[in-house]
């Protein structure tokens, strides 16, 4: 599923950086119809991964999980979850092009909206009813499937002009392809982490998972800076003013840094309870207790990072997000966690790469920022 959330994200950054460049250059309704063909193509990949989902559930289970019981559960799980990839990705499809024309209240409300429903249901349909994972999926794809659609209804009322247009699609497409390759990157750091971690057995498995879902707990509420720079950035080149679109990126790191020390305060004061919130076994928590220093000490950079990376995706810069992240991959994350599995060092070892891999987009990204290079006006880049 974090393969349809990286779909998503793809969609969504990509559609607000295209769609806040036309709005900015005061033309709203060709801004809409970059919403309309995201939405077809966020539509048709939804499909398409909920399809290779029920085949390949289970041997990607198997390949990422040490202990077979876990497998088939996860593979079970996924199977049902996949269905609301449609629903997710055209949400994602929708916050895209609503951030483009500075809604931001809409996408508020479609997406917490959903969001409480799955909460409710969740522990509903998991423990009253006796569905157990089941009941997780379901509550997801419901909440997913309701959130897309008021996104798809939003979309119908605000233009007519709904067919799919080849050339649009594909101009996406080209912009999309070093946002997917950056997205891969990030994958393959994730998916080998989780792999290296199971290799260290269930305990540190789980801590694993507690301490990564944090993670992307925090930089979902740290990237609210980043898709603030993405719509402002962009909407500032469209109309032609470079100065405000270097102020806006001045404004947004700064927020991204102290967001970034106010979550590793959080963090660090809840060491030792956050994790009991999510299981009480000793062994697990013992292991989260490894990685929570790498957790609140990255936090800091990550705010920078994120906000860094929103700045780029703005301005239309993604072919310099590509090579940073995948440099920091390679070169870091990767070797790092994979030597960490070698020399058996534990999920000590395996944030230890994660931190490499966070340091060295910072330095980059930074180092972009100063030159000013990626300030190119224009309607589309």
């Amino acid at each position: 599923m974090s393969v349809a959330v990286w779909f998503g994200t793809l969609m969504a950054y990509g559609t607000t950086g295209r769609a806040a460049r036309r709005f900015g250059a005061g033309d709203r309704a060709a801004a809409v119809a970059e919403g309309v063909q995201a939405s077809w193509l966020a539509l048709c990949t939804g499909v398409l991964l909920a399809l290779l989902a029920q085949v390949g559930a289970g041997p990607l289970a198997s390949a990422l999980a040490g202990d077979p019981g876990t497998a088939d559960a996860a593979a079970g799980w996924l199977r049902i979850a996949a269905w609301g990839a449609p629903g997710l990705l055209l949400a994602a499809a929708g916050n895209g092009w609503m951030r483009g024309v500075q809604d931001t209240r809409r996408p508020l409300v479609f997406v917490l909206g959903a969001n409480v429903l799955s909460a409710i249901l969740c522990p509903v349909l998991v423990y009253p009813l006796g569905w157990g994972l089941t009941g997780s999926a379901v509550a997801n794809v419901t909440a997913q499937s309701v959130s897309g659609g008021l996104f798809l209804l939003a979309l119908v009322r605000e233009t007519k002009a709904l067919r799919p247009s080849l050339t649009i699609i594909v101009r996406q497409l080209v912009l999309g392809r070093d946002l997917l390759i950056r997205g891969a990157a990030f994958q393959a750091c994730w998916l080998s982490a989780t792999a290296v971690a199971g290799r260290f057995g269930v305990a540190a498995l789980g801590a694993h998972q507690i301490a990564l879902q944090l993670w992307f707990f925090s930089a979902l509420a740290l990237d609210a800076v980043a898709i603030a720079a993405q719509s402002l950035v962009g909407a500032a080149l469209g109309a032609g003013d470079a100065e405000l679109a270097r102020e806006v990126a001045r404004r947004v790191t700064a927020a991204g840094a102290v967001a970034g020390v106010g979550f590793a305060v959080l963090a660090a004061a809840g060491s030792g309870t956050v994790p009991g919130w999510f299981t009480a076994d000793a062994a697990v928590q013992e292991q989260a207790a490894i990685v929570w220093p790498w957790f609140v000490g990255l936090m800091p950079f990550a705010g920078v990072v994120y906000a860094l990376d929103g700045v780029m995706i703005g301005a239309g810069d993604v072919g310099y997000l590509r090579n940073v992240t995948l440099a920091a991959a390679l070169a870091g994350f990767l070797p790092a966690i994979w030597l960490a599995y070698a020399f058996e060092l534990g999920l000590g070892g395996v944030w230890a790469g994660l931190g490499l891999f966070t340091i060295v987009r910072l330095v980059l990204l930074l180092w972009r920022w100063r030159s000013a290079r990626w300030a190119v006006l224009g309607a589309i880049r």
